[in-house]
């Protein structure tokens, strides 16, 4: 008899999980298996550091399975006496399960970011399952279910995975891409339910099941995409301030640093907890509602009444002698808010777009101010909630206590750091040294869309990294179009062309001034070191160099 040892924890300062339902699902489909008789689940809930270690001694599972929170890098999250969150690091939890490597068969991380930690306990244990990004409570349940259907139905663990992705697949919930099984056995010789008459024998294997499928690295990553790097804690913010009454996240990064693609995993985050949500880029409004507020608030109306399948009633708010703040402000008070009942998330993308155009801008955004100060007090107002992506410094001028770029949850996107730059290496099914991964980073720092460029070219067998190297800067690599947009951008502003020729052509960081820095920062081009500046990566000092031909 195989036990299957589940241990919970959801620490009072986290989002409450379902964790009792996963618990009952999986005894239920268990209960009901043909092979019901093979199994014994104990459940512990509440779990402290010293339960973990406790239960794994005592009970001598075969199947540990953990329900709870994930921190990416930061480890997985216990309770502590009090029940706060305790983070256990990653190195501990690998130290704890090589003491049991002899015992325990397969462990189960169902928390987000888990991934890590299923990594590191891979080393020890045949058979892992992680998850490489947040991961939905729905989702999860499904997966887990799906699981141990198929471990009640004698199939091996890589096939009890796949039922799991299957079980989200067949829900229609865009998350099957999220979990991920790490086993050194073959899918014939993978480790089955024993039975009286047959033993089944173990074949290592050198490394993990990999399925790679690769991904045209252009515009925002997609919901059930591989590719998709977490930068942990920001999704997890992200994702705890989207359930708070009056939420307002700004999210501020260059072009195709991942702001689309953060801010729609949000939005999902939110539906999967009842929300209605709705997307506007405001690169979609034609050019005559962007020369008269009153005309540009009904169709910022107009748009997200469509976003919400709602009719349009426009024609019953937008009448008599108020201004069109206060008619914007109706429509949403006395028809669109009411409607809905449930919390509303908005994600308003490139608001950069109105930056260009002050007459509306002052006045939208003190709009969308008033807006998230009224949902402090007001009951209707609190289930607003706002997520702002923009990619330039705000220099229209806005009033402190009229801006919604100085109240929220602030979000600054960084570049992939050297352990996420080789997460996304192994995605791409690329075995590479630390060395090479720092030759990349060399060349396009840790810059997302330039890294994955690199790596889907490469894994395509189109080029190699020393050729990359070779030819990144000129027409002929494959980013001539990235930089050529760059060029071209400069080239309309002197002032800018002027301080990133001072930046290429400086051997340490230089002083452009506080505007033209922080102008190169919104464009991508370089990065802080104190007040200076230095370039982002050796792509752009190459490419600027050679265009500026600087010698």
């Amino acid at each position: 008899m195989k036990k299957i040892l589940i241990l919970s924890a959801n620490p009072k300062n986290t989002d409450k999980l379902r964790l009792d339902e996963e618990v009952r699902e999986i005894q239920a489909g268990l209960e009901r298996a043909k092979s019901r008789d093979q199994f014994e689940i104990i459940t512990k809930w509440a779990v402290r550091t010293d339960d973990l270690r406790r239960a794994l001694l005592d009970y001598e599972p075969e199947i540990v399975h953990f329900s709870g929170h994930g921190a990416g890098n930061q480890g997985l999250a216990l309770e502590n006496n009090t029940g706060q969150m305790q983070l256990v690091s990653t190195a501990a939890l690998a130290r704890l399960f090589k003491l049991f490597q002899n015992q325990i068969e397969c462990v189960f991380l169902n928390a987000c970011y888990s991934e890590v930690q299923a990594e590191a306990i891979y080393q020890h244990i045949n058979c892992v399952v992680g998850m490489n990004q947040a991961i939905g409570d729905r989702a999860a349940i499904e997966f887990a279910v799906g699981f141990y259907d198929a471990l009640g139905a004698n199939r091996t663990y890589e096939e009890a995975y796949e039922f799991g992705c299957v079980a989200i697949d067949l829900e229609s919930i865009p998350e099957s891409a999220t979990p991920v099984f790490k086993s050194r056995h073959s899918s014939k010789d993978n480790l089955k339910i024993p039975t009286e008459t047959q033993a089944e024998k173990i074949t290592p294997q050198s490394t993990p099941k990999t399925v790679i499928s690769l991904e045209n690295p252009e515009g925002q990553v997609p919901l059930d995409s591989a590719f998709y790097i977490e930068r942990p804690p920001i999704e997890i913010d992200c994702n705890e301030t989207i359930l708070k009454p009056g939420a307002l996240i700004r999210i501020k990064a260059p072009r195709q640093m991942g702001k689309t693609s953060l801010m729609t995993r949000i939005l999902h985050h939110a539906q999967q907890h009842g929300y209605q949500t709705a997307s506007l880029n405001f690169q979609t409004a034609d050019a005559e509602f962007l020369n008269s507020l009153d005309l540009f608030l009904q169709w910022f109306c107009a748009s997200i009444t469509n976003e919400l399948n709602l009719p349009d009633r426009l024609a019953d708010y937008w009448q008599g002698i108020l201004g069109s703040k206060n008619k914007c402000t109706n429509y949403f008070q006395r028809y669109l808010l009411p409607e809905i009942k449930n919390p509303i998330a908005l994600g308003l993308d490139e608001v950069d777009e109105v930056f260009k155009h002050p007459t509306i801008a002052a006045d939208f955004f003190g709009l969308l101010r008033a807006w998230h100060e009224r949902s402090k007090n007001e009951a209707l107002w609190k289930n607003l909630r706002l997520v702002i992506a923009h990619s330039k410094e705000v220099y229209i001028p806005l009033n402190i206590n009229q801006s919604p770029f100085n109240v929220g949850l602030p979000i600054e996107l960084p570049d992939l750091n050297h352990s996420q730059v080789q997460d996304l290496v192994k995605r791409h099914g690329i075995n590479w040294a630390d060395s090479q991964i720092e030759e990349l980073r060399q060349l396009v720092d840790g810059h997302p869309y330039l890294v994955r460029v690199a790596l889907y070219e490469i894994a395509r067998g189109r080029i190699t990294l020393n050729r990359l190297q070779q030819i990144a800067a000129t027409e002929e690599g494959p980013y001539s179009d990235h930089l050529r947009r760059h060029w071209l951008n400069l080239q309309v502003d002197t002032e800018l062309l002027d301080a990133i020729k001072q930046v290429v052509t400086a051997n340490s960081p230089v002083d452009v001034g506080a505007e033209a820095a922080f102008k190169l920062r919104s464009m991508g081009l370089v990065k802080f070191q104190g007040n200076d500046v230095i370039p982002l990566c050796d792509l752009y000092r190459q490419y600027f160099t050679n265009r500026l031909k600087i010698k």
